[in-house]
């Protein structure tokens, strides 16, 4: 029974450890709490982005990776884009902003 223990406890360390290698974020990569983390900020954004009556922000595309967010997409003039960055930077959790609006 001795052996059994100490099989079954290898079979269990290797497993715990490859679960927990399996969750560990690279630079491409997310862990799972960095990529929940960026959708919440991606929807703190784009709520405030729709709620503006400056940006409406409904061809504003979003999106967030380590806390980055980009802003993509089109705006009605260099205001609306200035105020979409301002926005998105007053979202708790976004470390910077990328600009990648076009005017229509």
């Amino acid at each position: 029974m001795n052996q059994f223990n100490k099989i079954l406890s290898a079979l269990f360390l290797a497993v715990t450890l490859g679960s927990v290698v399996g969750c560990a974020a690279t630079s491409q990569h997310q862990a799972t709490g960095e990529y929940v983390d960026d959708a919440v900020i991606t929807t703190k954004v784009k709520a405030a982005l729709v709620n503006d009556p400056l940006t409406k922000a409904y061809e504003i595309n979003v999106e967030t990776f380590k806390s980055v967010v980009q802003l993509s997409g089109f705006v009605r003039s260099q205001d609306a884009a200035n105020r979409a960055i301002q926005l998105a930077r007053g979202v708790k959790g976004v470390v910077s902003v990328k600009n990648d609006m076009r005017l229509k």
